[in-house]
């Protein structure tokens, strides 16, 4: 009987044991896979709530240059450098260039956002918050008056806007 003791508390010390070994393999596994999971859910729902239109278009063909404005339609903020970091594609449809940002004086192939404080950003706080209006301005071969000009504006997190306009 005693025998039978030893060997049952031996299967079961063994049965603990492996359950022990078992979950400190697999637990940090399932951890890792919950916090890739979350962060996945994180960012699709930031892209799922930002959302923005192209509201005005003008382009002139005698100075190289378009005005855009976009005005923030979803619910997430959009902050300044996200702006900045923005891809913008312009120029005559079907011969546009990807352009580079300015950071001071438009020059050929640049754009530029203007969003001051009150004009633009409402409340000062340098994030495209909902019902704010951004405008951005870029200069490259504009074709002559009546031609169409495209536009694209796409965020780094990849929701992105274009349209088709008429030189004025």
């Amino acid at each position: 009987m005693s025998a039978e003791s030893i060997t049952t508390a031996l299967f079961l010390i063994t049965a603990v044991v492996a359950s022990a070994v078992l979950i400190n393999a697999v637990y940090p596994v399932i951890s890792n896979m919950a916090g890739t999971f979350s962060s996945t859910t994180h960012e699709s729902d930031v892209q799922i709530r930002t959302d923005f239109k192209i509201i005005a278009t003008y382009a002139s063909g005698s100075s190289g240059t378009a005005q855009i404005w976009m005005k923030n339609i979803g619910s997430e903020q959009i902050s300044l450098l996200d702006i900045q970091r923005a891809d913008v594609f312009g120029g005559a449809t079907g011969s546009f260039n990807h352009l580079a940002h300015s950071g001071g004086t438009l020059g050929d192939n640049q754009w530029a956002e203007t969003f001051t404080n009150p004009e633009y950003d409402l409340n000062g706080n340098q994030y495209w918050d909902p019902g704010e209006t951004v405008k951005v301005t870029f200069k490259t071969t504009i074709p002559s008056t009546g031609n169409k000009v495209y536009f694209q504006f796409a965020l780094p997190d990849g929701i992105w806007r274009s349209t088709e306009f008429t030189v004025s």
